[in-house]
């Protein structure tokens, strides 16, 4: 398995643009979240795999992490994204003192991953 990229969270919500699933029944993670359970876990579970998230808490410090795909251990909840992310090696570190990037940072990060996510889709 490759090693995972880390990139800061608004390189997240800045490409691959989460929203709010009209059906979602509850109001989580700045109203993009699905929950855990009930009918929010079926929409998530039930949507394109490539389009869905795990926000997750590592344990290891206070950082969470969104993390590509549906994952069960460790979960807060899920997110739905407009782009695609094709399982490629990436995860978004989301601080507890939260920071934004600088517009060039963000850039940058950005073109680093396209770069990636095209890589991994021409390898699928």
């Amino acid at each position: 398995m490759q090693k995972a990229t880390a990139f800061h969270e608004d390189v997240f919500y800045e490409h691959f643009r989460p929203f709010r699933h009209p059906l979602a029944c509850f109001d989580i993670w700045g109203g993009h979240g699905l929950e855990t359970f009930g009918d929010d876990l079926q929409l998530a579970f039930n949507y394109d795999p490539d389009y869905v998230w795990t926000i997750v808490e590592c344990g290891v410090g206070p950082d969470e992490w969104i993390i590509p795909g549906f994952h069960r251990v460790n979960r807060i909840c899920f997110l739905l994204t407009e782009v695609a992310h094709f399982d490629a090696p990436i995860e978004f570190r989301i601080e507890r003192r939260p920071r934004s990037l600088t517009p060039i940072g963000l850039a940058r990060r950005i073109t680093t991953l396209k770069r990636i996510l095209s890589k991994n889709k021409a390898n699928d």
